[in-house]
């Protein structure tokens, strides 16, 4: 085989459901478009997008001498349905990809691996990346073949649906760029018609502001009021428009069991979850995704989640953070209590 072939030969034997390449220049439509998203507030608090789009617009820029762009997706498939968890108004949901390990870890060594093996098999130089860097790679993703930006905006594929997690090697290495994506998702709009939050303004397009995900994990402070009630149980991200994707018909198992959710994680309850102190929350998320928000964050999200159960059982729980150190704590905790006191049911 030549070394394309075994470099992605090589990938999935790694575990990577897929792995395309693409030139890092694949990709002149993001300068725009990103322009377009930050012009419009849609990144809402997340100042660090503004502050890098000169690397975020253009990947070429990230590293100059990079020659070639190796994009990999990793399936994390959840085996079970993670939209039941929402009609158990005493239950918390937690997104998929955050119900075990965190998967910044486990997709970084998977790379290091595969470009230590790149480096040893064809020289030159290599620089891996998932998620954290400002690297478009959903874009790129698009660009190498794995699959389509959806109008949900993340990336979609006729060979594994869209539970996948995507990593990328630059390299020095010249290797033959792959066909793009092209773009199926036709007249459905299953994802935009799901969002709790009407988070999409028009197809292909996101309002960070008004997504749950952006709203649990990113935003700090209270939440606008008027989207608290829309969040439901959602404590901790969202995959409502992911799972509502006709193409995971087609979903590849996640091959890594560390993906598989804890069973204290699938579908936690709220009353155990509300009274976790700093200490309790850093031992019971060690080694999650859900960690990286702190104690404060999560507890805010789990009262807004107790506001809209219903259940005049945790109203108890809720008042006993009213007066939290936290100021976005103690206000979710009112606004909770106010909440089951118009509208409870035992």
């Amino acid at each position: 085989m030549d070394l394309k072939a075994r470099i992605i030969e090589q990938a999935l034997g790694e575990g990577f459901v897929m792995a395309r390449i693409c030139r890092p220049d694949a990709v002149p439509d993001v300068p725009d478009r990103l322009a377009a998203f930050i012009e419009a507030g849609y990144h809402g608090q997340m100042a660090w997008m503004a502050e890098r789009m000169h690397w975020r617009a253009n990947p070429a820029a990230l590293w100059p001498e990079a020659r070639s762009v190796l994009m990999l997706a990793e399936s994390y498939t959840p085996e079970h349905d993670p939209r039941a968890v929402l009609e158990a108004p005493e239950k918390g949901a937690i997104s998929v990809y955050a119900q075990n390990r965190d998967y910044h870890d486990i997709v970084k060594k998977r790379l290091k691996r595969l470009a230590r093996w790149m480096i040893v098999e064809a020289g030159g130089q290599v620089k891996v990346f998932v998620d954290t860097a400002p690297v478009p790679e959903k874009a790129l993703g698009m660009a190498a073949g794995l699959g389509w930006q959806g109008k949900h905006t993340n990336l979609v594929s006729r060979e594994w649906g869209n539970w996948a997690f995507l990593g990328s090697v630059f390299t020095t290495l010249d290797l033959e760029p792959d066909a793009a994506g092209i773009d199926h998702c036709g007249t459905c709009q299953s994802c935009l018609d799901v969002c709790p939050t009407n988070a999409f303004p028009a197809p292909y397009q996101l309002d960070a502001r008004r997504c749950i995900s952006y709203l649990t994990i990113e935003h700090s402070g209270a939440v606008d009021e008027g989207l608290r009630a829309l969040m439901g149980n959602h404590i901790y991200g969202c995959d409502d428009c992911l799972a509502a994707c006709p193409w995971n018909k087609f979903a590849v198992a996640a091959r890594d069991m560390r993906y598989a959710a804890r069973d204290d994680l699938a579908a936690p309850d709220l009353a155990d979850l509300v009274t976790l102190d700093d200490a309790a929350f850093r031992a019971k998320f060690s080694g999650s995704a859900v960690k990286r928000i702190g104690r404060d964050r999560f507890v805010r999200n789990v009262l807004y989640a107790i506001g809209n159960s219903g259940l005049a059982s945790l109203r108890g729980a809720a008042q006993e953070l009213c007066e939290d150190p936290d100021e976005a704590v103690s206000d979710a905790a009112r606004w909770a209590v106010t909440q089951l006191d118009k509208t409870c049911r035992v």
